[in-house]
């Protein structure tokens, strides 16, 4: 990522984000839940068209709880970077991601965007950035990292074709999570933590083993082709349905 050497880190942690507003309509939330397999294998899904349509008009979209990662893109790609950390933005990968969720999210709002740095990890090669946000189909939800489309970056980076974004890869387990565990509701989502543990391939099967302990859903996702384990974590939710 970076000579750690160059690394600023008295500036890095001094940095101060600027507040942003984040507009989205309903077609965003859509675009973001075709995005990640909803109504894939059945286009009339009872448990996943509600992201995608409902009889009454698009405000009665519901919003899939992941839909959050997207309100900080941007804040260490754009061209403004971060002051005492120099890195190639192109070469950026998602280590990890958590996202609290504190009431459903409605399916267009404006939001005002506040980011944080919450630490700096010096790993040698490379440097691990967390930031805390309060407030060639995934691509249109606002990533457009060209290691994920162009494949003389991918092998730049070391990959031998474009890979898969971690966040939709998140998108993908939570999905199946709350179909299979949360009866098709995403309101009683409370939490979610994914470690990035491994990169994936566009075309791959994903395959999401879950376990219920109380109120978490600890889970993992394997590629199917590869039998490799890619994304670990866990799911807090509010409460079960009576049938679990």
């Amino acid at each position: 990522m970076a000579d750690s050497s160059r690394f600023d880190f008295e500036r890095v942690l001094a940095h101060k984000f600027p507040e942003k507003i984040y507009t989205y309509t309903e077609r965003d939330v859509v675009i973001y839940a075709l995005g990640v397999g909803a109504c894939g294998r059945n286009p009339v899904d009872t448990d996943e068209l509600k992201y995608a349509y409902h009889e009454s008009g698009p405000q009665f979209i519901q919003v899939l709880p992941t839909f959050a990662s997207l309100f900080s893109l941007g804040y260490v790609t754009d061209g403004s970077g971060v002051p005492g950390l120099p890195y190639d933005k192109r070469l950026l990968l998602h280590g990890q991601q958590y996202i609290e969720i504190y009431k459903p999210l409605p399916p267009k709002a404006s939001l005002q965007n506040e980011v944080t740095l919450a630490g700096l990890h010096d790993k040698g090669k490379a440097a691990i950035l967390e930031l805390e946000t309060k407030a060639l189909l995934y691509r249109l939800s606002g990533d457009y990292n060209p290691l994920h489309s162009d494949p003389k970056m991918a092998q730049v980076a070391g990959f031998s074709r474009p890979i898969l974004h971690g966040l939709c890869t998140l998108g993908f387990a939570v999905r199946a999570i709350i179909k299979c565990i949360c009866k098709g509701d995403p309101h009683i989502v409370k939490n979610i933590l994914g470690r990035f543990l491994l990169h994936v391939y566009p075309g791959e099967t994903l395959i999401t083993e879950m376990w219920l302990e109380g109120l978490r859903v600890l889970y993992q996702t394997k590629v199917k082709e590869r039998n490799r384990t890619v994304l670990s974590g866990y799911v807090d939710l509010r409460g079960l349905t009576s049938s679990l």
